[in-house]
This record gives C-alpha cells, sequence and structure tokens, in this order.
C-alpha cells in the first residue's frame, strides 16, 4: 500500500486539467488530506477550482487497479506484471504475423498529457508497432489548432496564446473558461484574469449558442447558431478590409497571402451572412470596428468552433483576423510562450513538427496529421472486414468510449477485437473490453512537470512536483509500462535487455527532462558554472519559477522553410468552397418562433462543460458528483413549448447515430432550436467497476453524436451542431 514519503508541507501542480494550478498538501490525522490553492504559486496565486481536491480521491479510490488483471470467463483475475507484458507482447505479435503491422492500432487518451513519463516514453512505444492506425484525443477536441499552426508558421506547436494579462480587448468564440479555466490556454484563475481586464478600462466579449457560466464576466454575449462561426469571421475580415482597418504592423515584411485574403473575404458582407448566424449584421461591423481600433486585442476560440465540421477554417481565420490587426506576437494580442522545455526545439522523436496526408485511413481515405488518424474513423477500421482491418488495439489513459463519436459502435467494435490491452488504472467503459489491463501509479505517486501544458501558458513559469507518496513494489510508473512493452516488441534479445536497463538507469524521465531544462531557453547548457536552469535548481524552487510574461518571439521560431507567415495556405483557400456550398450558409435568421428556425422539428445539439467534471474520470469521485443531477438537456423554453415539454421530464433525443433518454432542463440560456447536453457521462455500461460513477450513470452525448459528420478538411468529429429531434418519452422508456 502506498506511504507518504513524509509529513510535510507538499507543493505540486494539480494534473487534472490545464490550468495546473499549484496546491498546497497537508496529511491529516485520519489520512484524509487537506489540499489547498497554493498562495506563493507565482502562476495560479492560490486559485484552485474543485477538481484538484478530487486527487485524493483517485489516490485512495477502492476501484483502482493497482496490479494487472486478465479477463476470463470468471472474471477479472490478478496477474504478475511479466507474465502481464509477456503476455500483450506476444499477443500483439500474433495479430500482426498473422494480419498485418496495421492490424494493431493504439488510442492515448486525455490524461497522457498529464503524465510526463508517458509523453516522454509513448512514442517510442508506438514506432516499435510500426502501424498507421494511431489515434489519439487531439482529433476529439484539438486537431484544428494543430493544423494552422502547421501550415501558417511550420510547426504543430506554435500555438498562438491569448496575452490575456495584458489585452484590452478579449474576442471569445465557443470557449468556456470560467469553467474550463482556458483549455488552449493555460490561465489558472481565469475568471479574475476576466474580471481584471474590465477593471482596467478593456471590454470582454463572448459568442456562444448558449450563455455560458463565463457570460456573467463579459461585456457582451451574442447568440450565434452552431456551426456558422467561421461566416462571422470572414465578415469580420470583410469589414476590416472593406474599411481599411488592416494593419499588419512588424509582419508586413514577413507574409504572404494578403491580397489572396481580401479577395476571399470580399464576398461575406455581415449583411449576406447575417441570416445564417443569426447575429445581426450591425453588431457584426461594430465588433471589428472595436476590435481594430483598440489598443490591443485577441481573438480566442476553443471547442465550439474546433468540433465542427469548420474547426479548420475557424481556427486558420481566427489567426487572420490577429495577425490583419497587428495583434500577433505583441503585448495584449495573440503571442508565444517560450517555456523552459521547449518541445518546439527539442528532438523530432519527442515533439514532431508535424505532417499532412503521408497517408490515410483504409475505409473512407481521412487524412493522417503528425502520424495520427483521425478517431472519427477507428470505429469503422475495426468493423470492415479486409486487408488492414483493425484486429488488435493498445489504448492508454483513454475512454473512447464515451469520449468520441457514436460510442455504441465503438463499443461494438472493441467487443469485436481479436486482443484489447489497456494501461488505466480503472475498469470503465472502455477497458472493460481488455484482455489485460496494466494499471499505472497514480497521479500523487509520480513525479510531474507540465511538458504540454507550459508551452499554453499565458506566463512562461516552471515547476516539478516530486512524488507526495512512494509506491508499493508491485506497482510501475507509466513510462516503464510503455518502456517494456515498446522492449518486448522490438526483440532486440539481450543487447535490448541491455538497452533498457540503461534507460531506466541513466535516461529515465527526470533525466530527458533534465537534459530539456539544461538545453531551454532558460538553461544552464550543461555549464557548471551557469547560474541558468536544470532540474536540480527546479526542485529547489517548490512553488514554481516565474520567467515573466510572454515576449515577441516568433521571427526565431518560425518553422516554415522560407521563415515567412503564410496567410493563405492552400488547403484552407480551397476548402473555403465546402463552406459556401454548405446550407450553414443560407439558414434562416433565428426567430422567434422554433418552427421558423426548426424547419421539421429538427434541433441541433452541442455539448458543454461542467465545473466539477473532467471527461469522465472524476465521475468516481463522489464529492464530483454529489447534489442535483447534472446530466440533463438544456432546451429554450419555445422549443420545449412547442413540444408540450416541461423541465424535469424524460425526453427522448434521437440522431442518425443513435436515441437515448434524458430529462429536460428548460432553460432561456441555450438559444432557440439549440440543446445541449454534457460531455463525458453515460456510466450505465455493464462490466465496468466504477461504483460511485455507476451510480450517477447519466447519458453518453457521443451516443448522438455521428462518426460521419466531420470536418472534411483534417477529419475532425464534428461533434457541434448534430441534428437531433427531441419528443416525449413513451412511458416504456421512462420507466426503464
Amino acid at each position: 500500500m502506498a506511504f507518504p514519503v513524509n509529513d510535510a508541507i507538499h507543493y505540486r501542480n494539480c494534473s487534472i486539467c490545464e490550468a495546473i494550478c499549484g496546491i498546497e498538501i497537508r496529511q491529516r490525522a485520519d489520512g484524509t488530506l487537506d489540499i489547498r490553492g497554493d498562495r506563493d504559486d507565482p502562476f495560479s496565486r492560490g486559485f484552485l477550482c474543485p477538481k484538484a481536491v478530487a486527487l485524493q480521491d483517485i489516490h485512495f479510490d477502492q476501484d483502482r487497479l493497482k496490479h494487472p488483471v486478465r479477463r476470463t470467463p470468471q472474471g477479472w483475475q490478478r496477474i504478475g506484471w511479466d507474465e502481464a507484458f509477456d503476455e500483450v507482447a506476444a499477443n500483439l505479435k500474433r495479430v500482426q504475423a498473422s494480419h498485418g503491422n496495421d492490424a494493431v492500432a493504439t488510442y492515448f487518451g486525455n490524461p497522457t498529457v498529464h503524465s510526463y513519463g508517458a509523453m516522454l516514453f509513448g512514442p517510442g512505444f508506438t514506432r516499435s508497432l510500426h502501424t498507421h492506425n494511431r489515434f489519439s484525443a487531439t482529433s476529439v477536441d484539438q486537431l484544428a489548432h494543430h493544423l494552422a499552426a502547421y501550415f501558417m508558421f511550420g510547426h504543430q506547436l506554435l500555438l498562438p496564446i491569448p496575452d490575456i494579462d495584458r489585452t484590452s480587448f478579449l474576442l471569445m468564440l465557443g470557449a468556456n473558461p470560467a469553467v474550463s479555466n482556458g483549455s488552449m490556454m493555460t490561465a489558472p484563475a481565469l475568471p479574475q484574469r476576466l474580471k481584471d481586464i474590465r477593471a482596467r478600462g478593456g471590454k470582454v466579449i463572448l459568442i456562444d449558442p448558449r450563455r455560458t457560466e463565463t457570460a456573467p464576466l463579459v461585456d457582451q454575449h451574442l447568440f450565434i447558431r452552431p456551426g456558422t462561426d467561421a461566416l462571422l469571421l470572414l465578415s469580420l475580415l470583410h469589414v476590416l478590409f472593406a474599411e481599411k482597418l488592416t494593419r499588419l504592423g512588424a509582419f508586413a515584411s514577413l507574409t504572404d497571402g494578403v491580397e489572396t485574403i481580401e479577395k476571399i473575404v470580399a464576398g461575406y458582407a455581415p449583411e449576406q451572412i447575417a441570416a445564417g448566424t443569426g447575429i445581426e449584421a450591425a453588431q457584426i461591423r461594430q465588433l471589428a470596428r472595436d476590435f481594430a481600433a483598440a489598443d490591443s486585442a485577441v481573438c480566442y476560440g476553443r471547442v465550439g468552433v474546433s468540433m465542427q465540421e469548420f474547426g479548420g477554417l475557424c481556427q486558420w481565420l481566427i489567426n487572420l483576423l490577429n495577425l490583419l490587426t497587428g495583434n500577433f506576437d505583441a503585448p495584449g494580442g495573440a503571442m508565444f510562450p517560450l517555456p523552459a522545455f521547449d518541445p518546439v526545439t527539442a528532438p523530432e522523436a519527442i515533439a514532431p513538427r508535424g505532417s499532412f496526408g503521408r497517408w490515410h485511413s483504409r475505409v473512407r481515405k481521412l487524412p493522417e496529421f503528425a502520424g495520427e488518424l483521425p478517431v472519427a474513423a477507428m470505429a469503422e477500421e475495426m468493423l470492415t472486414a479486409g486487408a488492414g482491418q483493425i484486429k488488435a488495439l493498445v489504448t492508454h489513459g483513454g475512454n473512447p468510449v464515451l469520449s468520441t463519436p457514436s460510442g455504441r459502435e465503438l463499443d461494438r467494435a472493441l467487443a469485436g477485437l481479436e486482443f484489447m490491452a489497456a494501461i488505466d488504472i480503472y475498469i470503465n467503459e472502455t477497458t472493460r473490453h481488455a484482455h489485460i489491463i496494466l494499471p499505472p501509479t497514480g497521479p500523487l505517486e509520480r513525479g510531474h512537470y507540465d511538458l504540454a501544458f507550459h508551452l499554453l501558458g499565458v506566463r512562461n513559469v516552471a515547476k516539478f512536483s516530486p512524488p507526495m507518496f512512494a509506491t508499493n513494489p508491485e506497482s510501475r510508473p507509466e513510462w516503464e509500462i510503455l518502456l517494456e512493452l515498446q522492449t518486448r516488441m522490438e526483440q532486440k534479445g539481450a543487447l535490448g535487455r541491455l538497452q533498457q536497463k540503461l534507460v531506466k538507469r541513466f535516461l529515465g524521465p527526470e533525466r530527458m527532462l533534465d537534459l530539456g531544462l539544461r538545453f531551454g531557453p532558460y538553461g544552464d547548457r550543461l555549464n557548471p558554472f551557469s547560474k541558468g536552469l536544470n532540474l536540480r535548481r527546479l526542485k529547489a524552487s517548490v512553488h514554481g519559477i516565474d520567467f515573466g510574461a510572454m515576449r515577441p518571439c516568433l521571427t526565431g521560431r518560425l518553422r516554415t522553410a522560407d521563415k515567412r507567415i503564410n496567410l493563405a495556405p492552400e488547403i484552407f483557400v480551397n476548402d473555403l468552397a465546402r463552406l459556401q456550398n454548405s446550407k450553414g450558409t443560407h439558414a434562416p435568421r433565428v426567430q422567434s418562433s422554433p418552427q421558423d428556425y426548426t424547419p421539421n422539428g429538427t434541433l441541433l445539439l452541442i455539448g458543454r462543460r461542467q465545473l466539477r467534471s473532467h471527461n469522465s474520470w472524476l465521475h468516481n469521485s463522489e464529492r464530483m458528483v454529489n447534489g442535483k443531477p447534472r446530466c440533463t438537456m438544456l432546451m429554450h423554453p419555445q422549443d420545449a413549448a412547442h413540444r408540450d415539454l416541461k423541465s424535469g421530464q424524460q425526453a427522448t433525443v434521437r440522431s442518425r447515430a443513435g436515441a437515448l433518454d434524458i430529462p429536460i432542463e428548460i432553460s432561456d440560456e441555450i438559444m432557440p432550436g439549440v440543446v445541449s447536453i454534457p460531455h463525458g457521462w453515460g456510466h450505465n455500461r455493464t462490466g465496468t467497476q466504477l461504483a460511485v460513477a455507476e451510480q450517477h450513470a447519466g447519458q453518453s452525448i457521443n451516443d448522438l453524436t455521428d462518426n460521419q459528420a466531420i470536418d472534411a478538411l483534417c477529419g475532425t468529429a464534428a461533434f457541434s451542431a448534430t441534428p437531433v429531434t427531441v419528443e416525449a418519452a413513451s412511458a416504456s422508456r421512462a420507466a426503464a
């Protein structure tokens, strides 16, 4: 059983979400933990959201696996580590020998990015499989960001971040930072940061189909029809050019394609797209003028614009809006962090620059990006017979049955695999299909450094969290599990075993992190007389180190071949034809009558995020799920009245992909014609071992989202704006 390293105060970063809040942990006499915000953390300054307290629930969870298990007809059987490693490797090799290398697939879920050991050693294991069928949570909600960065700036990780602490005008599309604390923007205490913008005389605008928890913190909220954000962004750019409000500033001599952009946006006057978006033309024109006139301004778009049919276009257009108003790589605009461990300058084996279309999925020919295929293709690649069909799967920290589209179809696909292995601490809706589960150590039992989220930080900071708990000798950290599997798959015999021992001894994750810090922008470069950064110095700074605000640095970090910014990459320009031909261009203006807005009774389904929920894996914490049920469907009063529905009533929701019954919550916070269901729920499958989650099962929105509905540009699933019908559940269904 795990035990405290000592009874002192422990300072760490919370590793549950992207905000990386600093925490202070003490152990009480009864063994429970007192988790509070670290007031001396230079980044979060004592702020803490409810999720951090649940770290102890994960650590002490009785349902959490502590040793490898094998699924048998009689139930789950405990097995030893060597036996588990050998069995996984033998089955993967057997499948590949019979069906080819691509018959084995991998899926890396959201928790992977919260483990620097998994981030550093996962790629080596994946390469050892020699398969093209690689999937991850990247193509669920953020691929559009990487696509725009790769084609415009030459590296998928050159991601512009809002300089929220210095901006005077923040425009947000499809984002709810009061709940997320920033997504693709690491900024703890974001509610206070939004208040600070307004306190210094700035302005905050939110555009979203729902009046979210962020809306009370902004100056203006505008409803927008789901899936039409690209039209709005094109129209804002139209106004900038038509009224001669563009200015490239320092980038005038480093950009190509301004004339092309001006021609493209000429056909998107506000009057032409107002009906489709539901935003008045006068409001669009004023928004563009205010954005251009601000001392500094930044546009930020998140899941509402990334997880839709035109997500790739949206992120490209957001970059253009920031660039063409002089708000790029400048204080208060969209800037680029300079993290202490810099993935942009790291070796390709650790952080690839990116790639696109080197291969395609077998069934629908969806393109590869950075070595991965879109997760929307995963189920069909398992279910469609023929050469290259996926027959085996290895997952790491993911629950794609609940987090990817057409969840029921994927559920069926997983049940038919010849072999599945999971690196996971739970038997959940996905891992219940595994033949072997390899559980890693928990988040409080391993050292922690945020490789990814320091790259997205609104300030340049660094912090290392040492393990708080020592671990049982039977436990294994993720990096050792991945290294063991890689060694067995590479079949290098005695030499491979020797290499593995040397890596464990001399090149584990701490040593790799130390080297990355030493050769990063603040490092000592192995100079013993330097006062630069290394891991020893970082560990000594228990609250973390603040290297200051973001500063202009893009010109030295551009990775395009000609060191210039391409404003009009062909891939995006060509995709505009698809937008023009979409029915969204001709959608009717939002009216007071739902019949006018939703022909044939069809509504548009969107997701929503909740403060005490993070995907599916926090639902086994009692403190995170207590209170009134939160898995409800929001519906506007007019839409409910039109269908004779009342709050609390069970409704049947149907899409092309499936149907479910869910209680209705009537509220004018959702715009007419739109309904919303939170993501991450649906703990009603048999065979899971999540005692708390099963008592608060809810319904999975991804039993309705459709893996055939994608952003055709890059293959990302179009989660937002799923067409659904809603009616009262029959008496028999409601009783069930």
